[in-house]
């Protein structure tokens, strides 16, 4: 057996990254969550609100991916999220205590399952636990009559809106002469934004970590590690 020459302070740093991706998941989806059945409580369908000329709070509902895509039917959409969700929980699990694993990769990874678990907490629940009135009537939160749908086919809420700049494009532009372009046009979610956030800091910051190292190879890098610290 190879004796660990771990300092108590990193044993101890390494230990705890385990709460903080807990605690990173637990924040994302609170806030996330609140800020959905706020959304669907006090605006109807469609409604939009400019809180300035870059951002808007504008109401829309979807049954596929991140940012709206349309990506297949709504039940597989939602067993592939909790499959994928269940996946990435376990990766977390078991990568949190190997010391080659770098703290900001594991908050990477925190921020795409928080984001994947609140977007399933839609598709699960909101078509029980919401109806969906016509405009300008604005959703209940557990209506007398029952939800808009059944377990499993609710529809996911968004919200945030940039559309940070806009231009017509030249007449000398073949295909999109004389049209306008809007930069940005999806409307997302919080959830959206951690999964987009973990995604793209992960594959710029740590694209050597995004292979799970057996605990044979953490073992030994980690040793590797300490010998240099010598």
């Amino acid at each position: 057996m190879t004796k660990s020459t771990e300092s108590p302070a990193s044993a101890s740093h390494i230990a705890h990254r385990g709460l903080l991706g807990a605690a990173i998941i637990i924040a994302v989806i609170i806030l996330d969550q609140v800020l959905k059945i706020w959304v669907k409580t006090n605006f109807y369908l469609n409604e939009d609100v400019e809180i300035t000329s870059w951002f808007h709070l504008h109401f829309i509902e979807n049954n596929g991916m991140a940012f709206g895509m349309e990506l297949g039917p709504k039940l597989f959409l939602t067993i592939f999220r909790l499959v994928l969700a269940a996946a990435l929980i376990w990766a977390l699990w078991r990568i949190k205590d190997m010391p080659r694993i770098k703290t900001g990769f594991l908050v990477c990874l925190s921020l795409i399952i928080a984001g994947a678990i609140g977007n399933i907490i839609d598709c699960v629940f909101y078509g029980v636990i919401f109806n969906n009135p016509m405009p300008p009537e604005v959703a209940q939160l557990f209506p007398p009559d029952g939800g808009y749908g059944t377990l499993f086919h609710g529809r996911v809420v968004d919200m945030l809106y940039f559309p940070l700049f806009s231009f017509t494009w030249p007449d000398w532009m073949p295909g999109v002469a004389g049209q306008e372009f809007l930069f940005f046009q999806p409307v997302f979610n919080l959830a959206d934004a951690a999964i987009s956030c973990g995604m793209i800091a992960a594959l710029i910051f740590y694209p050597k970590q995004l292979t799970i190292p057996s605990a044979d190879e953490d073992d030994k890098a980690g040793t590797a590690d300490n010998d240099q610290k010598k």
